[in-house]
């Protein structure tokens, strides 16, 4: 062997006693600890979710391609290339291109998330033979993160004849509580990456991104390094989540507050949302999209609202005060429309952006909450239930096709493309 590879879980049970790591050096080799995302890995229902979608080769055929770099230089390649490559065949598979890997309904976003933390955990416990700093390992777990979501291949086309329209989702979350749980809004952007939607005037094509459930990522810019490229470059765009039982909301304002609920990690953040120059952060920002025309149109067998509530400690006050019509001048935020979740915390960053940009006033953007993506009757028991069930499917494709009528209807809303045509622009640019 020329590489040394430190397993924990199911594998690094089955290791003879006398190959496994001491616990001194466990202990001083942190690279070695798998992420509290990564240890759910092992329960059943992502190894069946990874299994019936053909998933389940991603990290082990990784992992073997990891172990034959000989220098830093080869494992960035390979690392940038492979995660490209899992967010392509994600795409691809669910809208319809190539095998399905299994009977898992193609619509399914979940292989993407567990099959990227099977690479992140191969990526966090290698031990090449050449040396690997944390630093660079913290960069080749960046480099994938970033690939792996399609956030570095956003590509519009170099022409104002086609709008363009920009959408992100996110992994699934709450998952000690269902650890088989899909977000729609993922599961969205990866149905409409690079499609094209038929608009009043004219093509518009979608490009899209997914983010993850966790605190740190947001507070070290991974929002505004993906879309401050391209928001000038767009004609529409909107940050989509899971919400709500039964419903879509069109979150009206969104507030700079973190209201402390667990991410994917089990950390929790009870803080004003940190962004750079916070001598210049307002408490509040708002929807630019076109809400009463989407509210008005018929997109879905869903009811869409225009969700204009917030809560704020009121100017002078010391107590939180839910504020149905919207907040009153000089308030503190403490939830926005959508709450104060990372749902909340992208359309804050994302609008704030698009306001300290000068676009306030032509981009129309904002956020989209979908309904909550439920299990079928009889199939609500994370202990007995299965990972997927015939009303599970539907539910989801329904969300993926009323999201793709709100972003027609927006488009139709906005006009005649106003874009910039300047075309591609990639640049990795932080806030």
């Amino acid at each position: 062997m020329t590489h040394i590879r430190v397993r924990i879980g199911a594998l690094g049970l089955a290791l003879m006693a006398g190959l496994a790591a001491p616990p001194a050096l466990a202990a001083e080799n942190p690279a070695a600890a798998p992420t509290v995302e990564e240890q759910r890995l092992d329960r059943a229902a992502p190894q069946e979710i990874l299994t019936r979608s053909g998933f389940d080769t991603v990290a082990p055929e990784f992992a073997r391609a990891l172990d034959r770099t000989r220098s830093y230089a080869q494992a960035e390649r390979l690392v940038e290339r492979l995660g490209s490559r899992l967010w392509r065949r994600a795409v691809d598979r669910a809208q319809g291109r190539g095998p399905a890997g299994g009977d898992l309904s193609r619509d399914d976003d979940r292989p993407l998330y567990w099959a990227r933390l099977g690479m992140t955990r191969e990526v966090r416990q290698w031990q090449p033979e050449f040396g690997l700093s944390e630093a660079r390992r913290a960069k080749l777990l960046a480099a994938l993160e970033r690939t792996s979501r399609g956030q570095d291949t956003i590509r519009y086309a170099h022409t104002k004849k086609i709008k363009r329209i920009l959408v992100t989702g996110f992994d699934p979350f709450t998952l000690d509580r269902d650890v088989r749980i899909s977000n729609p809004s993922g599961a969205t952007a990866l149905a409409l990456d690079g499609t094209v939607i038929d608009t009043a005037d004219g093509p518009a094509r979608v490009e899209t991104a997914v983010f993850p459930v966790r605190w740190q990522d947001f507070a070290e810019g991974t929002v505004e390094r993906t879309l401050r490229p391209h928001l000038p470059h767009v004609d529409l765009f909107t940050t989509v989540s899971q919400g709500r039982v039964g419903r879509f909301d069109v979150e009206r304002t969104n507030g700079a507050w973190r209201g402390g609920f667990p991410d994917n990690e089990n950390v929790s953040r009870t803080e004003t949302v940190p962004v750079t120059d916070p001598a210049s952060q307002p408490q509040w920002t708002t929807t630019t999209l076109p809400y009463k025309d989407i509210v008005a149109a018929s997109t879905g067998r869903f009811p869409v609202y225009d969700n204009t509530s917030v809560t704020e400690i009121p100017a002078g006050g010391t107590e939180p005060v839910v504020r149905p019509e919207g907040p009153t001048a000089g308030s503190t935020a403490r939830a926005g429309g959508g709450g104060n979740y990372l749902s909340n915390e992208i359309a804050y960053r994302a609008t704030l952006l698009r306001d300290r940009l000068g676009l306030a006033g032509s981009l129309p953007g904002g956020h989209v909450h979908t309904p909550v993506l439920e299990f079928g009757a009889g199939n609500t028991d994370p202990a007995s239930g299965t990972v997927t069930d015939a009303q599970f499917v539907r539910n989801r494709l329904d969300i993926i096709a009323q999201v793709r009528s709100i972003l027609t209807v927006a488009a139709d809303a906005t006009g005649d493309a106003s874009g910039d045509a300047s075309g591609d622009t990639t640049a990795d640019v932080t806030d």
